[in-house]
């Protein structure tokens, strides 16, 4: 074991000084972190969008270090960033900060919006440390696991991937995310055969031979509707001066440190399930805070705990989303399959025969990037509050450019536009419909890995299905996958809910 630790830290060592001795490295750095913060404080635009659209500029077009520090440095940056108007203007900047909310703006209008800055900035920096320690270590445990793992577990786990983040983002009924998934499913299935290099639902268009690229589907379904939406509902509310000092004081940090660690480890394990996300990550992790914490009947009132709770859990996601993300190529939460465009497009496919030299590097560019992260929140604060004051008509219209820009520069084609444009405007209309968008896209993600793996282990046994329960791992994944729709299915629920309720008795 201590030979395994030993080893890690040397190869972190390394990769970490490798980049720190670049100059160049610290430009993208400091830009993208910026870029971050700044997408996350300005209400309407997302960590997603902001790696889908540096996606689209850097993503195969410099260096893949460089690419993967502007894409991680942003990602980390509007994580962080979305407290700003949380605090101030108690409007989530990003879904992620949304129970940062319940508290941070009490906190502010107590006139110690600093203090809950200060704090929030040093929460999030630990918070993401947790999840990159963890992601240091299980990414390689697990690795060692899914060495083993054939086809049937593949195609079991890529539909297992998308039923779940399907029935976890739904809001109100979890058919809609199942939906979602399946079209996206449906959608990998167009281009030609992976096994056959025959054409499949192209309707003679040669453009769809290729399938639908991810670049262009990432930035329909994310940031075209996000940008429409974010021009309709243009209501700001008002900013709460900020008062009182930003750096936060060591004591209060060491009082409440019980907290920050429980709610990274909270966010870690929330961002390893497949498509969960930073914002189920941070309400987890505010419910656990409430139920367990001492200032528990303080939540919601301006309670330090509770915005420590959520505002560490989110940040401790990243680490964690991007576990499976690198050991089954399978995304932790909708960034985190923004970044799978980025691999993709560079020919990196995630998973067990991932270069072990890229996991370190991206270990090395969270901790730089995270660093980067409190420095710029605890000493340029002033900044991105001044940022925030931007009117949304201004900037959205700039971003839908660089949308465009970033799209039409990947493939090179007119039709990578349309295709951006066709997706965007059915996932507004899933979105006022109240389909969650990121299962679709994880089905779009995944679904050729299913569609190839499931069908090459028909191939294998000959067409007998009973390969899929034959293996252990395969019949363990097919067991949760029925498990985990008969739990949605009412009669189930009624069952276990008359259960709990004789239990409670």
């Amino acid at each position: 074991m201590m030979e395994f630790v030993l080893t890690q830290l040397s190869g972190f060592g390394g990769a970490f000084y490798n980049l720190a001795s670049d100059p160049v490295t610290y430009i993208y750095l400091i830009s993208s972190v910026f870029l971050g913060i700044v997408f996350g404080a300005l209400p309407g635009l997302t960590a997603t969008l902001a790696i889908t659209i540096l996606t689209g500029f850097f993503g195969n077009k410099i260096p893949l270090d460089y690419s993967l520090i502007a894409l991680l440095g942003a990602y980390v940056g509007a994580i962080y960033g979305g407290s700003y108007p949380t605090i101030l203007l108690n409007i989530p900047g990003t879904a992620a900060s949304a129970a940062t909310a319940m508290d941070g703006y009490p906190l502010a209008k107590q006139g110690r919006g600093g203090e809950a800055l200060g704090l929030t900035t040093t929460a999030s920096l630990i918070g993401t440390l947790i999840g990159t320690v963890a992601l240091l270590i299980f990414v390689w445990v697990l690795l060692l696991v899914s060495k083993n793992i054939a086809s049937p577990e593949k195609a079991l786990l890529a539909l297992f991937g998308i039923l779940l983040s399907g029935t976890l983002m739904s809001e109100d009924l979890i058919i809609k995310g199942w939906i979602a998934g399946l079209i996206g499913l449906a959608m990998a299935m167009v281009g030609l055969d992976p096994l056959l290099s025959e054409p499949r639902y192209t309707f003679g268009w040669s453009y769809l031979l290729s399938g639908f690229q991810v670049v262009p589907v990432l930035m329909g379904a994310f940031a075209v509707p996000q940008i429409i939406e974010g021009l309709r509902a243009m209501e700001m509310g008002k900013m709460v001066q900020l008062e009182g000092r930003i750096l936060p004081n060591v004591k209060t940090i060491r009082k409440h440190m019980p907290t920050i660690a429980r709610s990274g480890v909270i966010g870690t394990c929330v961002g390893a399930l497949p498509g969960v996300g930073e914002d189920v990550a941070g309400w987890v992790s505010y419910g656990v805070g409430k139920s367990v914490s001492p200032d528990g009947k303080n939540f919601g009132k301006g309670s330090i705990d509770g915005l420590l709770s959520s505002e560490t859990a989110n940040n401790a996601c990243i680490g964690g989303a991007l576990i499976p993300l690198l050991v089954l190529g399978i995304p932790g939460s909708p960034p985190a399959a923004a970044l799978m465009g980025a691999f993709t497009i560079n020919n990196i496919i995630p998973g067990p025969t991932i270069d072990p030299n890229i996991i370190l590097r991206v270990v090395a560019i969270l901790v730089m990037a995270s660093f980067t992260m409190a420095l710029m929140g605890l000493f340029t604060a002033r900044i991105f509050i001044k940022i925030l004051r931007i009117p949304q008509t201004v900037f959205l219209p700039i971003v839908m450019v660089l949308t465009t820009i970033g799209s039409f520069s990947v493939g090179g084609g007119i039709n990578d536009l349309y295709l951006m444009l066709g997706v965007g405007f059915v996932a507004y209309f899933m979105n006022m419909l109240r389909y969650p968008i990121a299962p679709l896209v994880i089905g779009v993600i995944l679904g050729g890995m299913f569609d190839e793996t499931f069908r090459r282990s028909l191939l294998i046994s000959e067409g007998d299905l009973s390969v899929f329960v034959s293996r252990p791992g395969a019949a363990i994944l097919l067991a949760m996958i029925i498990a985990l729709i008969l739990s949605q299915l009412p009669p189930v629920r009624r069952i276990f809910a008359r259960l709990r309720r004789k239990v409670a008795a």
